[in-house]
């Protein structure tokens, strides 16, 4: 075979991953770490083995009566929202079996302002009515868009006033805690002037899939508040999101914020790959690697249970993909000299303007 990608992977790794008995990751490993066409006869066949996987049909059955149940918090990993962005994530499309259905009843509720709503219901306890309702926030709207970007409907005239709006939501220092106007008042609880980690991650994540996106002030707005969270991780937590510990441990699906999801979406932006603090969060990820270049899962959704993502005893080949598709995008540690920083959140080089963040508070749900 002879691929090492640039030194960090060996066939051996390869190997193991096609070997892996995960249509799923045989087929993106085969698409993204090899280059292999889509036309080409291993890809479909790996991707055909993939839409039929029993484990998969099983997401697409639970997900296609949308929303299936109420969204009461937002870092519910069992919820259908996340079963829809794990489809996306392994590579189903919208005209696969089974999916068109869910692709449509997704789509059948949209705001005025073309952002995607979810079945939620905010406890009285959090200012909320208990009641549930069709509506969206910006924990919620930017996952659907991206399942429906990531599944090939950018072209959709609906898909493009969600991305449209969701880019008008950006401020001068990344995406806030917005909702819809029905729900009047309603925020995390917190200073509505800071940013919210989370929702910067599922923004970023939306718009990586738009081309002409890839490099706008937007998003690198974005990048510029979650690479300055991470610079000043030691002086306070921003909207409840802190960068310990518990931030470190390798966990998927991509529902909440931590090291995985966060390092996966800032490695989608090419302008971003260069700044040494990227490259110090991919080095948080590596060295939890084991002797032959294999990550186990360190926390897990129960929600998951028998997926090999979830299985913190054994090496877990999708999850070990998802770091070798991380290295091939990013480069080694940057020199000292393209480090960003300075006195605010932002950062130089991607282009976002430095500013105080106020006290901290979290994302509604």
């Amino acid at each position: 075979m002879s691929t090492d990608l640039k030194g960090y992977l060996k066939d051996e790794l390869i190997s193991w991953l096609l070997e892996a008995g995960e249509p799923w990751t045989r087929y993106r490993t085969l698409v993204e770490l090899l280059d292999r066409p889509e036309g080409a006869p291993d890809v479909a066949s790996a991707r055909a083995e993939l839409v039929a996987h029993p484990q998969v049909q099983g997401l697409v059955a639970e997900a296609v009566n949308w929303p299936g149940c109420a969204l009461k918090r937002h870092n519910d990993a069992g919820h259908a929202l996340y079963k829809l962005s794990t489809l996306a994530d392994f590579g189903l499309r919208a005209d696969d079996p089974g999916m068109t259905a869910l692709v449509e009843a997704v789509m059948a509720h949209q705001a005025a302002g073309g952002a995607f709503q979810s079945m939620v219901s905010i406890p009285k306890a959090f200012g909320g009515t208990g009641e549930e309702a069709w509506t969206w926030m910006s924990c919620d709207a930017p996952t659907l868009l991206y399942a429906l970007l990531a599944m090939g409907l950018g072209d959709d005239a609906r898909v493009q006033r969600a991305v449209e709006h969701l880019v008008g939501l950006v401020e001068g220092n990344g995406w806030r805690c917005a909702a819809a106007p029905e729900l009047g008042r309603f925020r995390g609880p917190g200073r509505k002037g800071d940013p919210c980690p989370i929702a910067n991650v599922y923004a970023l994540k939306a718009l990586s899939l738009v081309p002409e996106l890839l490099d706008s002030p937007a998003t690198r707005t974005g990048v510029g508040m979650l690479l300055g969270h991470w610079e000043r991780q030691s002086e306070r937590k921003i909207y409840l999101f802190g960068i310990g510990s518990d931030f470190r441990k390798l966990k998927y699906p991509y529902v909440w914020y931590d090291i995985m999801h966060v390092v996966e979406v800032l490695s989608r932006f090419p302008f971003a790959r260069a700044d040494s603090r990227l490259g110090e969060m991919v080095e948080g990820i590596t060295s939890q690697a084991d002797a032959e270049g294999r990550y186990t899962a360190t926390s897990m959704y129960r929600a998951w249970k028998g997926w090999s993502f979830a299985n913190k005893k054994r090496p877990s080949a999708w999850l070990t993909f998802l770091v070798a598709r991380t290295l091939k995008r990013v480069p080694p540690q940057s020199p000292p000299h393209l480090r960003g920083g300075g006195k605010g959140w932002g950062v130089d080089e991607a282009g976002a303007s430095p500013q105080s963040l106020p006290s901290p508070l979290r994302c509604a749900g």
